[in-house]
């Protein structure tokens, strides 16, 4: 190294040297038009939906077979170089984001479906299909695929399995755990491994569910077998209006409570519904300070029922309105300002950082109502839509990234949300991941001893911690950090949290 250089050029210099040493190693092994190395062909790829953070890796590989996978593990296993897996980059968290000195391995071209067996309700799939496209492919067979994040038409199964997605019907149906049988893939040395089976059960530890969730850290996915399941003959959606928080959030935990477990249950505020309204134009209630969507499927006679009930329970909870569909478009449409919440954000906002938290469900309305003292404190405006009836938050909060000063006070915004949740019993995340931008909530969220005992899975499976690093676990030194910034800024207002 040429000790004239200043240190930032000495960096350069290094990351350049250590650039065409992977690129002239991962040539060896793909073809030229299946890496990608130059700016302004890795700048597409510097961020997921997370659009807050970004990093240019030093190459992304878009691999064409499982050997070449397999090739690139290996390659960059011996070469110490970190793999950030990517699928369809619709990701909340930045789990997707590159390392500055690793490489993006895109799995956006495994997108066939391998096998539909609508006899064992089973179809087996490639890390890149889509989400919606195996609904699609099962409809023939009158079988879907239940789990139904927002971004289905666009997010793949890999991504799904590394972030344990759920959706609007996963209240039901379950998350992405839930509806997986068998999940195949290469570890970082690239050798070949399988989780689950094909049968209701395999044989030794419950690796299925410590690989679904983990995030791109333990092993690259590339085929799924996922559970199909019948579409319902007939399903109805309630669609009800309330004239306070607490009544609306109070209602949720009736319905529950009186036995009753919709096929989705979904929440807006007044401000996510004049978003979505003005965008999709859904038929909500503008009045409204909060709407519920209440969905029932089955049998036609079954469906009646339910539906009978629940319209019950929601009045005496104080439901100032109440409409039900009564064709399969008028629910679609009902649902529309649901599916498209995020990108109506968009629309009156320059960025939004949707946060991911769970909390007890009767808690709702105290989420709610200290999140609108938040909006005061961090003088940004924050829109909330959820899945009510598990407690899966995500409240958007609106800012605009250029402005160093909003994207400072979004991170504090949204590091309340996940701390006061934490403080109500939930946790820090549903179904978003934690990726970088929970890092420091997770510091909050466990102990020390408990995030060195989650390195230990990951040591297990990638000595080196080259699979998506940095992400994920926080370091102890990084909680110290962190904990030592609250206490200067006297920021820990939670007794009963962690004082580091």
């Amino acid at each position: 190294m040429n000790a004239a250089l200043l240190p930032e050029q000495q960096q350069l210099l290094a990351r350049a040297e250590r650039q065409s040493q992977l690129v002239n190693a991962l040539l060896a092994v793909l073809p030229k038009h299946a890496l990608l190395w130059n700016s302004e062909d890795t700048t597409p790829y510097e961020c997921d939906g997370l659009t807050a953070y970004r990093e240019r890796p030093m190459a992304v590989a878009l691999p064409e077979t499982y050997a070449q996978v397999q090739a690139v593990l290996k390659t960059c296993h011996a070469l110490k170089v970190p793999v950030v897996a990517r699928g369809a980059g619709t990701g909340l968290s930045g789990g997707a984001m590159p390392h500055k000195l690793g490489l993006t391995l895109s799995l956006a071209k495994f997108n066939k479906i391998l096998k539909m067996d609508p006899v064992s309700r089973t179809a087996v799939v490639q890390g890149g299909v889509r989400n919606l496209a195996i609904s699609e492919a099962a409809a023939q067979h009158g079988l879907y695929y239940a789990p139904d994040p927002s971004s289905q038409i666009a997010c793949t199964i890999g991504g799904n399995v590394a972030e344990n997605s759920g959706g609007v019907h996963c209240l039901k149906y379950g998350l992405t755990v839930h509806n997986v049988l068998k999940v195949r893939g290469f570890t970082i040395e690239g050798e070949e491994v399988e989780f689950g089976g094909d049968a209701l059960d395999a044989a030794g530890f419950d690796l299925l569910s410590i690989v679904i969730g983990s995030e791109g850290m333990l092993a690259i996915t590339t085929e799924v077998t996922v559970k199909l399941i019948p579409k319902p003959q007939l399903a109805r959606c309630i669609m009800a209006s309330f004239d306070d928080l607490r009544k609306a959030g109070d209602a949720v935990a009736s319905v529950i409570a009186a036995g009753i477990i919709p096929a989705g249950l979904e929440m807006m505020d007044k401000p996510m519904t004049a978003a979505v309204e003005d965008f999709v134009h859904a038929g909500y209630d503008l009045s409204a300070e909060a709407i519920l969507l209440c969905e029932s499927d089955g049998t036609v006679e079954e469906v009646e029922e339910e539906i009978g009930r629940m319209s019950e329970v929601l009045r005496r909870c104080g439901a100032t309105a109440i409409a039900v569909s009564n064709s399969e478009a008028e629910r679609l449409r009902f649902w529309s300002g649901r599916k498209n919440a995020f990108p109506a954000s968009g629309r009156i906002s320059p960025d939004y950082m949707c946060m991911d938290s769970t909390i007890p469900r009767k808690r709702l309305a105290d989420i709610l109502l200290a999140i609108a003292e938040m909006e005061k404190k961090y003088q940004l405006r924050c829109a909330n839509v959820f899945h009510a009836g598990d407690g899966n938050l995500h409240p958007l909060i609106l800012f605009d990234a250029n402005d160093a000063d909003q994207l400072h006070r979004c991170e504090l915004f949204g590091a309340d949300i996940l701390e006061t949740s934490v403080a109500m019993g939930g946790t820090v995340t549903g179904e978003h991941g934690v990726g970088v931008e929970k890092l420091n909530s997770m510091c909050v969220q466990f102990s020390a001893e408990e995030n060195e005992q989650m390195f230990g899975v990951k040591r297990a499976f990638d000595t080196r911690g080259l699979l998506n690093p940095g992400k994920v676990i926080p370091t102890l030194n990084r909680c110290a950090e962190y904990g030592k910034m609250l206490v200067r800024g006297g920021k820990i207002s939670h007794p009963d949290l962690p004082r580091f």
